[in-house]
């Protein structure tokens, strides 16, 4: 397989991943955050997974650069919530 296959294998698998698995969830922190609400330790770990994913992949996304601005919206999307997050703990 050529690594644009590869790529592309790839990258179908993971938007995959982000429309049933972690969009949901983060749509759900974000609600949760904006709502002034505190992340939970489960929450936290989860947004650490995302952000390691995200830099386990970021060579990927720089060779396929159809794809970084849905990568760039999906991380925009996680700051907003770690932001809105550590503003709600400052707020305790």
């Amino acid at each position: 397989m050529s690594g644009f296959s590869e790529d592309k294998a790839v990258i179908t698998v993971l938007i995959q991943r982000l429309q049933t698995q972690r969009l949901p969830r983060v749509l759900r922190l974000k609600e949760r955050v904006d709502a002034g609400e505190r992340l939970a330790n489960a929450d936290l770990a989860f947004l650490k997974e995302v952000f390691a994913d995200a830099n386990r992949v970021k060579s990927l996304i720089d060779r396929n650069p159809e794809y970084h601005d849905l990568a760039a919206r999906v991380m925009r999307l996680y700051a907003e919530i770690t932001t809105k997050a550590l503003e709600n703990e400052q707020n305790r």
